[in-house]
């Protein structure tokens, strides 16, 4: 072996210090100060990334990788406030049962829904409209919702607005989330044309939080939101806020399971929610949805969502 071909074979095993650490330089040899490589950087990633993806392979010959599940979540609220929520549950409903859960978080409204419409997600969070739909036209299973509060809209102005009933509205901005949130939306704009008779220019901003915030900030007119996302806004916003207009009540959101889930690991998910009412823990994680007492979602519960004559205000194509 000549004098090149020992240092080559020298400086080839220097690497592999750097290689498992991470480091971003190769050492010479001839010397103690490294010296910057980012070829040799580049060649070092591709290679730890071939040795990892060698190493799962052969694992996965012994074991099959686990099946995670999908876990979506109707965007009332932004996507940071959302995942603080919503993550610690699925970490929990993973402890209780075994199974792995992803929170598909998608920060607009219309993104979810259109998610939805196309499948997916393994299990979701939903409105009462699109749930009722989706059980009834493509097999999705109900597995809970909250049997404490109803689902109601609430039509909110700014508290020094001289908008008083809804009726003032006529010609107006008003804020909604999304086109097709049932009582924050659908049930709201079906008031406003066949009770009040008056025409809106609707607005809509993805998000229950960003509703009020346009409304206190004067941008809009009103907005529509429902109680239970009202309720929990922060008392400063809610103090620059007044309710005009409720809408008639319905069940709660669900939690559903779309068809292609086996039925043993939807019945373990209802399960671990329900126990988790049953616990101080569990409640209050499922009180920051808010869900004040889980219980068994069934679809006589919603039957009722297919008698309010919806269609006429549901905006594009989908699950309706």
């Amino acid at each position: 072996m000549n004098g090149r071909e020992k240092a080559t074979r020298r400086r080839v095993w220097t690497c592999l210090p750097p290689f498992f650490s991470g480091r971003r330089y190769l050492l010479d040899l001839k010397g103690s100060e490294p010296r910057h490589s980012w070829y040799v950087f580049h060649l070092l990633a591709h290679a730890r990334a071939t040795l990892f993806f060698l190493l799962f392979a052969s694992v996965g010959t012994l074991h099959a990788a686990p099946q995670v599940y999908t876990f979506g979540v109707t965007p009332q609220y932004d996507q940071r406030q959302l995942t603080k929520i919503w993550q610690p549950i699925l970490d929990e409903l993973t402890y209780r049962t075994g199974l792995l859960l992803s929170l598909a978080g998608v920060p607009q409204v219309a993104d979810f829904e259109k998610r939805f419409v196309a499948g997916q997600y393994d299990f979701v969070y939903i409105s009462p409209y699109f749930a009722s739909m989706a059980v009834h036209q493509h097999g999705y299973r109900l597995l809970v919702r909250d049997r404490a509060e109803d689902l109601y809209g609430v039509l909110v102005v700014r508290r020094d607005s001289p908008i008083q009933t809804p009726r003032d509205l006529n010609g107006k901005v008003v804020a909604f989330p999304s086109p097709n949130a049932l009582s924050a939306s659908l049930l709201i704009r079906a008031d406003l044309a066949n009770q009040f008779h008056v025409q809106i220019t609707p607005r809509y901003v993805q998000t229950h939080s960003s509703v009020y915030l346009q409304v206190a900030q004067g941008l809009v007119d009103a907005g529509g939101g429902v109680q239970g996302t009202f309720d929990s806004q922060a008392k400063n916003l809610r103090d620059h806020l007044r309710i005009i207009h409720t809408t008639i009540r319905l069940p709660s959101l669900p939690v559903v399971a779309h068809p292609r889930v086996p039925l043993a690991v939807s019945n373990k998910i209802r399960q671990a929610l329900l126990d988790m009412g049953d616990s101080a823990t569990g409640r209050a994680l499922l009180a920051a949805v808010p869900i004040k007492r889980v219980g068994v979602a069934s679809a006589q519960d919603y039957a009722v969502i297919g008698e309010i004559g919806l269609k006429a205000f549901y905006v594009g194509d989908g699950v309706p």
